[in-house]
C-alpha cells in the first residue's frame, strides 16, 4: 500500500491581482494588498498604490504543504495611512484541484463581514509533485493475472449438418447446386441436340390422306389425244400440207 504524503512539499501561489473590490474610499483612490494565510505560514502583497477596484500585484509565494490542510484562506485590504486599514473582504482557496493536477488557474469569490460580494481575487496554483509519490512504496506481492482461457472457435462446437438435407458445399456454390426439380431443358437424352434435328419419332408425321398414286406425278387431265406425226392437224381431212409426190 503507498505511503504518499503531501506533508512538506512546496506549492507555488502567484497573487494576480483583484476585480471589482468594494471601494471604501469616498474621496480618493483606494491603496489595497492580499494576505494569505496557510498554517502558521503568512503572507503579504506589497500595496497597489490607488488600485482602486482592481489593482494588479504579480507576486509569487511558496507555502510547504501540511497534511489534511487543504484551503488557503486569503484577505483584502485597503491601505491607510492615519487610520486602521480597511477591511475589503475575504475568501478560501481550495487546494483539491490544484494537488490532483498540479495546476490552478481561477478567480476565487471575496465577501465582506455581513456576507455580501466583495470581488474577486485572482491566484495561480502550482504543485509540481502532484500524483508523484515521494516516498516508498510497502512492498507487495506481484499483481495476480488470471490465466488466458484457450482460444475456441465458436464455430467448433455447432453440430454438423444432416448428411441428406443439402449436398455439401464447394468453391463455386452456383455451378455445383443439385436442384431437387428436373433441369430445363431436359438434357440430350430426351431431346435432340441439333436444332434441325426432327424432334418427333421417325414414324412421325403420318403419311399423307388420301395416299398418293403409285405413280408421281399424275398425269395430264384431261389424257391428250393421239399423238400424230403431223402437228397440227389440218381443216381438212388428210393430211396437210398435203405430201409432194
Amino acid at each position: 500500500m503507498s505511503t504518499y504524503t503531501i506533508q512538506g512539499q512546496p506549492l507555488e501561489v502567484t497573487v494576480i491581482g483583484c476585480t471589482k473590490l468594494k471601494d471604501t474610499e469616498w474621496i480618493s483612490r483606494q491603496d489595497p494588498y492580499v494576505c494569505l494565510e496557510y498554517g502558521s505560514t503568512k503572507f503579504r502583497t506589497t500595496t497597489c498604490t490607488d488600485g482602486g477596484r482592481n489593482p494588479t500585484f504579480q507576486e509569487k509565494f511558496v507555502f510547504s504543504l501540511i497534511e489534511g490542510l487543504r484551503e488557503i484562506n486569503v484577505t483584502v485590504w485597503n491601505s491607510n495611512t492615519v487610520t486602521y486599514d480597511d477591511f475589503i473582504g475575504n475568501g478560501k482557496i481550495q487546494l483539491a484541484k490544484v494537488l490532483a493536477e498540479g495546476y490552478d488557474d481561477s478567480s476565487w469569490s471575496l465577501q465582506t463581514k455581513t456576507g455580501r460580494h466583495a470581488g474577486e481575487v485572482r491566484l495561480i496554483l502550482h504543485f509540481a509533485n502532484a500524483n508523484r509519490p515521494s516516498s516508498t512504496f510497502a512492498p507487495s506481492a506481484p499483481p495476480f493475472h488470471a490465466p488466458t482461457p484457450p482460444q475456441v472457435s465458436a464455430y467448433a462446437t455447432m453440430p454438423l449438418p444432416h448428411p441428406t438435407a443439402y449436398p455439401p458445399p464447394s468453391a463455386t456454390p452456383y455451378a455445383s447446386f443439385q436442384s431437387p426439380y428436373p433441369s430445363y431443358p431436359p438434357s440430350s437424352g430426351a431431346y435432340q441436340t441439333s436444332m434441325y434435328s426432327s424432334p418427333y419419332p421417325s414414324g412421325y408425321p403420318p403419311t399423307s390422306y388420301p395416299p398418293p398414286p403409285s405413280a408421281y406425278p399424275p398425269g395430264p387431265y384431261p389424257p391428250p389425244p393421239q399423238v400424230s406425226p403431223f402437228y397440227p392437224p389440218g381443216p381438212y381431212p388428210g393430211i396437210y400440207p398435203p405430201p409432194q409426190y
